[in-house]
């Protein structure tokens, strides 16, 4: 009888392998799949919220306008500007998608700081992947890389939805804002997209300077909403704005308010200072008529890209601060 050795043994009697993904980055994507999913699901509702508003919810808006509105005005001109309830609910949902696209940025750096960094040093995991052969560098950098590649991968694709939806139906825009509007400015370019790049990064140097999730979780919370609330205060000012000078009272909008006032007869200018029809007012400042600085729709890419390369610069700092403060406390190289 003929004795079959182990080593002889059938392949297809031998154990297999399980065939399982490894690496560093399918097990980043696989602690944080939670966040993975919620991150999929987000970018899925607000692209399908996009396409209702491109679709379904503005031929509704603009069957309303033309048909009912117009039709039974008593003053067109004044009615048909007026929205019914599917040019209303248009304009709601037009800035809910607005919103949901400016909450990412803060949504992301209070991950970043509260769970992807800030637990990963309190719980030890990053330790334990350091003494597996991984250096506390490439640790780092794929905290970074992984999620920038998908933050940047979600984004993209709703911000070209966001400008496709806005640009196709100017007639329903009356009351849904102008394009200077902070969540219109910012998602019909690619700021949105940098903004949630530079959460990211914002929020794993505050988990890194933290090292405790719920403490990562409030400070990238609180210091990014008010961070990137102030700054957007500074856009108007990045790039130089037109003047208009008048005679009168303005009327309308020209375009993103810079600054106004009035001016003397010599050019000297007085912020602030609108007399409008008052005789005792222009008398006594001496006014010849009203100034207006503004950015017009041409400025929208001068200064989104002005803005892109000061949140880049940011989140670049961010992001080299903490590979500084790991090699700080690790001795990692760098």
């Amino acid at each position: 009888m003929t004795t079959v050795t182990t080593a002889e043994a059938p392949a297809r009697n031998r154990p297999r392998r399980p065939l399982a993904p490894s690496g560093l980055t399918w097990t980043l994507l696989r602690v944080h799949r939670s966040a993975l999913w919620f991150w999929i699901m987000y970018v899925a509702v607000t692209a399908a919220v996009l396409l209702w508003l491109y679709g379904p919810g503005a031929h509704a808006a603009m069957d309303e306008l033309v048909r009912s509105r117009c039709r039974d005005a008593v003053i067109p001109e004044l009615d048909c500007d007026s929205p019914g309830p599917a040019g209303a609910r248009w304009d709601a949902i037009v800035v809910l998608a607005g919103s949901m696209i400016a909450l990412a940025p803060v949504l992301i750096a209070t991950w970043a700081g509260g769970s992807l960094i800030g637990r990963a040093l309190e719980d030890g995991t990053a330790r334990l992947a350091w003494a597996q052969s991984v250096s506390p560098t490439r640790w780092l950098a794929a905290q970074l890389a992984v999620p920038a590649v998908l933050i940047t991968a979600g984004m993209l694709p709703l911000t070209l939805l966001h400008r496709m939806m806005w640009t196709a139906h100017p007639e329903l825009r009356p009351g849904s804002g102008n394009w200077f509007d902070s969540r219109i400015f910012d998602a019909n370019g690619i700021v949105a997209t940098v903004a949630s790049l530079f959460g990211l990064a914002f929020g794993v140097l505050v988990g890194m300077v933290a090292r405790r999730s719920m403490t990562g979780l409030g400070v990238s919370l609180g210091a990014t909403g008010f961070g990137l609330g102030e700054f957007r205060s500074l856009v108007p000012y990045l790039w130089p704005a037109e003047t208009r000078k008048v005679t009168v009272d303005f009327s309308g909008s020209l375009g993103m308010p810079v600054g106004e006032g009035s001016y003397t007869a010599t050019g000297a200018r007085l912020p602030d200072v609108l007399c409008g029809a008052e005789p005792s007012c222009v008398a006594r400042h001496h006014i010849v008529g009203e100034y207006r600085d503004y950015h017009p729709a041409a400025h929208f890419w001068p200064l989104q890209l002005v803005e892109t390369g000061v949140l880049l610069t940011l989140a670049a700092l961010a992001a080299l601060t903490a590979f500084a403060l790991l090699r700080r406390r690790t001795g990692a190289s760098v």
